[in-house]
């Protein structure tokens, strides 16, 4: 009777498991085809319904929206676990939170362990032209909400996992451009805007200050909500020869990770590339076998390693339009990278989605199996960093080493001659324990203890701006409730206070310290190996707040303020008086000014120092409404004044923002930008310039990044007219010297001025100003060429340059300033430059000029000049080497744009 009852169970579980299969919708059945298919792409509106019809129909899933995107689609994240963990859903979230931060005992943590649920981040579609990125998602999270098999219910027994689309507008945008054409072979990913509202792909270079809307809604999820164990990022492409690279990525890695951050990454890599060797799915490449490396903070993949977190990144090849795995001699052969080499093929779309899924499936996996594992891990890295945070710590940098080594060296030659053992001393057994002690013990090199933001600086809502940048970041935060003393120093009340003695500590340093990377280089003598983006980023630098570095233990009247806790600005009071002045060190200032001048106000310039503050402050008279409300909401502080002699009445100017086909990410972020602090302007392109008569539209013309000709690099290329809708033919074209460069010298002539950064500066030789590379070298012949890699190179870093705080281009500046450089131009002027009335604005003087990051053979850069302003006719040419705008991260320069946005 048993037997058959068991049996009766049986059937009755299959049919209901059946049932429950058939009431689940397929892709194909809500999508119309075959997810993965050749020339097909999903709209993010289907994949949006198809996400939110799945969680309406299955208890495995819960479906939320995580906040407005920048185009104000809601970005959705599905919650999915079986159904007895989603009834303890808060208590999973809660337990990954204390595991996270690390504020509990080892014995509580150990519980917990055991307790609660591993979280995994799986997202797609960062990169939208990525299209394997967006699209795995469907079909793994149909598997995973509907599929019986053994393994998926482990998943859901064992895991709490987080699927999420961030960037739906951008699938949106090329799923609707790829589809255009009724003849599939003209389908391509060359759409005529970027495919986020504002930067592109820059969108994942945006996870450390969070100015884009999507990346402050996936960081608060991430480090403030969730705190994901694991974070999966899916991007393309992968190295000609190979179909996908991933962890673990080649060196260097960053200083400031725990090294169970490394070792995890080594046993997640393992379980992927063991998966696809298991499945016979060959391609796989890791470490030197592509250029990703684990140095640079910002990204969705790497800032989870400051947080503990285990960044995982792949890069896949394949997309809609069929293509081929290339043959690539050197990759035939199996090595340790690629242990598993795929030969040359056919490839299609759907095989990429498969490997996809597949390696989704091998991160759970693995984190099913070692979850008690994972979550103490997690723990046990936070509570290193907090114990490290309150001790006597030395950060091992490059730096470091290379003085032990310059030490001993310092030692040995002075004492050679009376001590001849000095000279075998590391060749045979190392150096002496006493010069590693002279470094690592020397109490002045030592990482800080913290770090205090004092309320009284000169541009206080910038520090806000960086401390919000923090909070969004999950970084703990106190705020003095009352003045306070720290090493016989005042601080107000209001100041902020980050203590080193957190879990996240790796992120703090990270945001207050120098990074120093190494000297990586192909060989001994050879060429450099380019780092994965920036070298240096520190955002401090970047966003010139002051702070001050505590080496020592301290405490005060510090308030906590509660994890993700966004602050506001410091509302001031408008003061008596009908007569106003505004400090222009601060940012925000120019918030204000351009709100006043939108309401008619008169607003002037000083031209000297007024009342403690500094030429080129703002004075205004009437507007009160305006100055209320940016005293009250901008933090903009006011002194009372009578109008200042030789003030400058200033109006706004009509400007021009150029860009081009396909989008430029630069000028993306001073689009952004400018929207942020209120200055009206207008996009230009390539044909607007060259209709000529621009003076009667346009008093400044802004060109970010590439503009000049032969600097424009569009995303696939320039299409042809023919091949575009008519509404998209005004973004076509390129500027040329024949054609372009004469109109914008008419334009300056007339009195218009025109702003180019970075790149674009190449217009000055294209006008035949007095100026030359600096970073050339004559060779034997005669002949001059670019210096090579071998003798000097700067990735994108930190350096000071000086000023000529005189000039009005660098008003609110002071003295000197760390600018974000990026191989940037430097230049020489010639004897006649001055003559000429060439200005330079900007210059590095003899010392070394490195700030964060690595600068090879910075010799190079004495004297060189990185800013000057040239006249031409009425206007004139001002040129940035440096990159003052630079992601909308380096709020220190800012006002060297700003400045040139009014006329008199």
């Amino acid at each position: 009777m048993r037997k058959y009852y068991f049996l009766w169970a049986i059937v009755g579980l299959m049919t209901f498991t059946t049932a429950f299969s058939q009431s689940i919708p397929s892709p194909k059945e809500h999508f119309g085809f075959e997810i993965g298919e050749d020339y097909k792409l999903a709209t993010y509106t289907a994949t949006d319904a198809y996400f939110r019809k799945l969680a309406a129909l299955s208890d495995r899933v819960k479906f939320v929206e995580i906040g407005p995107t920048e185009e104000g689609r809601q970005m959705p994240m599905m919650i999915i676990t079986s159904p007895e963990n989603h009834k303890k859903l808060d208590r999973y979230k809660e337990i990954s939170q204390l595991l996270a931060r690390a504020e509990i005992t080892e014995e509580e943590a150990k519980k917990l362990s055991v307790e609660g649920k591993p979280v995994v981040w799986i997202d797609g579609g960062l990169h939208s032209t990525e299209t394997v990125g967006s699209h795995q998602l469907i079909p793994t999270y149909y598997e995973l909400v509907s599929s019986n098999d053994p393994e998926i219910l482990r998943f859901l027994d064992d895991l709490i996992i987080l699927m999420v689309q961030v960037n739906p507008d951008g699938q949106e945008i090329v799923t609707d451009w790829y589809m255009g054409p009724t003849d599939v072979k003209k389908r391509n990913m060359n759409s005529p805007y970027m495919y986020q509202k504002y930067v592109g792909h820059d969108n994942n270079r945006d996870f450390f200050i969070m100015n884009m809307k999507e990346t402050t809604n996936t960081s608060l999820q991430q480090y403030v909500e969730w705190l994901p164990q694991i974070i999966y990022n899916h991007h393309q492409t992968s190295p000609a020869g190979t179909v996908v690279a991933g962890p673990p990525y080649r060196d260097p890695f960053n200083h400031v990770f725990d090294p169970l951050i490394m070792t995890s990454l080594d046993g997640v890599g393992a379980a992927m590339i063991n998966r696809l060797n298991l499945e016979g799915r060959p391609g796989y490449t890791r470490l030197g076998g592509s250029v990703f490396s684990s140095w640079w903070n910002g990204g969705l993949r790497t800032t989870p390693y400051f947080h503990n977190m285990i960044g995982i990144l792949t890069e896949i090849t394949g997309g809609p339009t069929p293509s081929e795995i290339p043959l690539v001699p050197d990759r035939l052969i199996p090595t340790h990278a690629t242990p598993f080499p795929i030969e040359p093929q056919a490839w299609n779309f759907k095989k990429s989605i498969d490997y996809s899924v597949s390696l989704n499936f091998a991160i759970l996996d693995f984190a099913s199996r070692n979850g008690d594992a994972i979550l103490y891990n997690i723990y046990k890295m936070g509570k290193n960093s907090i114990d490290r945070g309150n001790m006597d710590y030395w950060t091992k940098y490059p730096k470091r080493s290379a003085a032990v080594q310059a030490a001993y060296d310092k030692a040995k030659e002075k004492k050679a001659a009376d001590d001849p053992e000095m000279a075998y001393y590391g060749m045979r057994s190392g150096l002496p324990k006493q010069y590693f002690d002279s470094v690592f013990q020397d109490m002045d090199l030592r990482d800080p203890r913290g770090f205090i933001l004092p309320a009284d600086q000169a541009d206080f809502p910038t520090a806000v701006r960086f401390i919000n940048a923090l909070i969004k970041s999950g970084i703990l935060v106190h705020k003095a409730t009352a003045e306070f003393t720290v090493n016989g120093k005042k601080y107000p009340a209001g100041s902020y206070v980050v203590k080193s003695a957190q879990a996240f500590r790796p992120h703090v340093l990270d945001m207050f310290e120098p990074q120093d990377h190494p000297n990586d280089f192909e060989f001994p003598g050879g060429p450099p190996k380019r780092p994965y983006d920036a070298a240096g980023w520190t955002l401090a630098y970047q966003m010139g707040v002051e702070f001050d570095r505590i080496m020592e233990g301290f405490d005060g009247p510090f308030e906590r303020i509660a994890y993700g806790e966004i602050q506001s600005f410091p509302a001031m009071k408008v003061p008596s008086g009908s007569g106003f002045l505004i400090d222009s060190r601060a940012n925000n200032a120019f918030i204000a000014v351009n709100d006043l001048l939108k309401s008619g106000a008169e607003v002037s310039r000083t031209t000297s120092t007024v009342s403690g503050l500094p030429a080129g402050s703002f004075y205004v008279s009437g507007g009160k409404a305006v100055l209320e409300k940016a005293a009250k909401e901008f933090g903009v502080k006011l002194v009372s004044s009578s109008k200042p002699a030789g003030a400058v009445k200033i109006k706004p100017a009509r400007i021009a923002l150029f860009d081009h086909y396909g989008g430029s990410m630069p000028s993306g972020w001073v689009r952004w930008m400018m929207e942020q602090y209120h200055f009206p302007f207008q996009v230009i392109y390539p044909q607007d310039i060259d209709k000529g008569d621009l003076k009667a539209k346009y008093d400044v013309i802004l060109f970010i990044g590439a503009g000049a000709p032969g600097t424009i690099r569009s995303w696939g290329g320039m299409p042809k007219a023919e091949d575009i809708d008519i509404q998209y033919h005004k973004l076509l074209g390129n500027l040329t010297k024949d054609k372009s460069v004469p109109e914008l010298k008419k334009f300056m002539e007339a009195g218009g001025n025109v702003v180019a950064v970075g790149a674009s500066t190449s217009l000055a030789y294209d006008l035949g100003l007095p100026v030359t590379n600096a970073l050339l070298e004559k060779l034997p012949d005669g002949r001059e060429r670019p210096l090579t890699g071998e003798k000097y190179y700067i990735p994108g870093s930190i350096l000071k340059a000086n000023l000529d705080s005189s000039a009005p281009a660098n008003w609110g500046m002071g003295e000197s300033a760390n600018m974000v450089f990026n191989n940037s131009p430097v230049f020489n002027l010639a004897p006649d430059a001055l003559i000429k009335g060439i200005k330079p604005l900007a210059w590095f003087g003899t010392e070394s000029p490195l700030v964060s990051g690595w600068a090879w053979g910075q010799s190079y850069l004495r004297n060189g000049v990185v800013a000057f302003e040239a006249p031409i006719g009425k206007g004139k040419l001002v040129a940035f080497g440096p990159e003052i705008t630079f992601r909308a991260q380096a709020h220190n320069t800012f006002k060297l744009l700003f400045n040139q946005l009014y006329v008199k």
